[in-house]
């Protein structure tokens, strides 16, 4: 293989999970008597520009089909980000009735909503047909198809060209990563300014966050690898913000290198640097995180089999992709999961890919009273806790198995 980026051929590897089914391709009862499709997880690290990615077998729209399960507005925690990056992209920018607000990846219209309340013009472009509807039920405007250079075109020819571009948690998901930044260049006003909100790969390494891996996935980011794609895309990084979303991520702000007006700012001096410093310029950097994946996989086996051995009764809460890559990779089943709570109804009734786990509503887990629930979505471990708390009233506890396991 080589690079998605670069064409450098790839020989480093980062970690090899075994294979497993798409992680949102959730089960039917129909589809539950038919065989899935199982493909290879494997990751490389280019050692030319640092872009570390999964192994190409699955395409996207494989992935990203009409039948996508994943909905953004059932986080609050996601939500209340969400509405917070509106309030200041607003301020930040003097965003207002004249301004035009593109999102790629719009998914449910979770952040499009705010601006619209704000009756700032927005448009959101949403390849899979579930997410997009509901979000055209909110009266948001979307475009259902994959960005890149030719769509943004088109939108620019209809004279939609943007003052700000938001892509949160898409930037990872795009094969032609070269096709998708370039389209934001295209697509930006002169003065425009696009924001990328992604997982820190300096934090999935350093905190063993190698769930976070699925197909979906075809990237794994970093300042160092992403300094060097924009720039030969015609985009330049000026800010960076960091997060503690999806377990510590990255918010990078870029003008199109021609046109724009921004200074760069001393935040990314710094971040480069403590890249640097980490060693992410170097193939050392990368070693040793198969191990580390391992002991979390033997751990999880460990204490789930004793708790069956025990009599205990240990279920899941959250339907979550990154859940689905834990439990096919430890080859967890039924009979040492009962069964994962989840609050989308697009996921109630159904079953996880591969480990074929029934996912019920949260009322069945308040009738049940089981004696652990593993949170599966360890990043919303607090708000999880927080919802669930009669759980600890009734003499369960909570357990996450990422970044060790932790008995709560």
């Amino acid at each position: 293989m080589r690079c998605r980026h670069c064409n450098t051929e790839l020989t480093l590897p980062l970690i090899d999970l075994g294979s497993a089914p798409p992680s949102n391709a959730y089960l039917t009862e129909q589809t539950l008597h038919e065989p899935e499709k199982w493909f290879p997880l494997r990751v490389l690290v280019c050692e030319s520009c640092w872009l570390v990615q999964t192994e190409d077998f699955a395409q996207a729209d494989e992935l990203f089909d009409k039948e996508y399960a994943y909905f953004s507005s059932f986080s609050t925690s996601w939500l209340q980000h969400a509405e917070q990056y509106m309030k200041d992209m607003t301020e930040r920018f003097s965003l207002n009735e004249g301004s035009h607000v593109v999102e790629v990846a719009a998914n449910d219209g979770y952040l499009l909503q705010y601006f619209k309340e704000c009756n700032i013009p927005c448009t959101g472009i949403e390849p899979t047909a579930s997410t997009a509807a509901a979000a055209r039920e909110k009266g948001i405007s979307i475009v259902e198809e994959f960005f890149g250079v030719a769509l943004a075109q088109k939108l620019a020819s209809q004279g939609k060209k943007a003052d700000l571009i938001v892509a949160n948690n898409v930037l990872a998901h795009v094969p032609e990563i070269n096709d998708f930044v370039s389209g934001f260049t295209t697509l930006l006003k002169p003065n425009g300014v696009a924001t990328f909100e992604f997982p820190h790969l300096l934090n999935l390494i350093n905190e063993n966050q190698f769930d976070t891996i699925y197909h979906e996935h075809f990237s794994y980011l970093s300042l160092t690898a992403l300094e060097t794609i924009f720039k030969e895309n015609g985009i330049q990084i000026f800010d960076v913000e960091e997060y503690l979303t999806h377990g510590g991520s990255l918010r990078l702000f870029a003008q199109r290198s021609d046109t724009g007006v921004q200074t760069v700012s001393e935040q990314v001096t710094e971040l480069r640097k403590r890249e640097i410093d980490a060693g992410m310029g170097s193939d050392n950097f990368y070693k040793n995180f198969q191990e580390k994946a391992n002991i979390v996989k033997d751990d999880l086996l460990n204490f789930l089999i004793k708790a069956k051995q025990d009599g205990k009764k240990v279920v899941a809460y959250g339907a979550a992709a990154k859940g689905n890559t834990l439990l096919n990779y430890a080859g967890v089943r039924p009979d040492l999961l009962s069964y994962v709570v989840d609050k989308s109804p697009s996921k109630q009734g159904k079953y996880m890919p591969g480990s074929r786990i029934p996912i019920h509503t949260e009322q069945f887990l308040k009738d049940d009273k089981p004696d652990y629930v593993l949170i599966l979505p360890w990043n919303l471990k607090s708000e999880v806790i927080k919802q669930l708390s009669y759980i600890k009233e009734n003499g369960g506890k909570f357990v996450v198995a990422v970044p060790q396991l932790e008995i709560i």
